[in-house]
């Protein structure tokens, strides 16, 4: 089930006035300002689908995407969501922090997943791309998440050599990457 935007409203039979009545009556929910779904539909992330709809390149990153690979038993309490830089964050009103990564690695280590009870679908950081970007930001994340996922994600039987091949391809992350491989294996 897609979300119905004003601009979409004519695709799903509805004029523009009449998804708000349809909003007013209960017929549709509001998950977001000009985001609706209906009244029916399966339960689904709310974050994940005004990010979705609002941004289409919109990536899982940082803590969000740890937690989602269950490299880390912190649970984050905005949903993180990458974008290219040099577009528009957009306001909204779920709990999204958005961060900005540079538009010629963006891509890296990137797949989509689908939003569950939607047929949308958003962007999620591999796990070694998520460890990488971890140590990459130890500044703002911490470096105990960082160091705590990297753990984890070896004991699981992870390749340091595959976690490299990203390293090198992303500033600043090589070396305390190293420093960290050495010190656990």
């Amino acid at each position: 089930m897609r979300p119905i935007t004003p601009s979409t409203a004519a695709r799903a039979g509805l004029s523009r006035a009449g998804l708000y009545r349809a909003a007013e009556s209960g017929a549709m929910t509001r998950v977001a300002r000009g985001i609706y779904l209906p009244e029916d539909a399966p339960v689904a992330d709310w974050g994940m689908i005004e990010a979705a709809t609002r941004r289409p390149e919109s990536t899982i990153c940082l803590t969000s995407a740890l937690a989602y690979h269950d490299l880390t038993d912190a649970i984050p309490d905005t949903l993180n969501i990458a974008i290219p830089r040099g577009t528009r964050s957009p306001t909204t009103e779920q709990a999204i922090t958005w961060h900005q990564f540079d538009a010629e690695t963006f891509d890296l280590g990137r797949e989509e997943i689908p939003i569950e009870g939607t047929d949308l679908r958003i962007g999620l950081y591999s796990p070694e791309r998520c460890i990488t970007d971890a140590f990459r930001l130890r500044g703002q994340l911490g470096y105990e998440t960082a160091r705590d996922a990297l753990k984890e994600w070896l004991r699981r039987g992870g390749k340091p050599n595959t976690l490299m091949q990203i390293a090198l391809q992303l500033p600043r992350a090589k070396t305390p990457l190293l420093q960290a491989l050495e010190l656990l294996t």
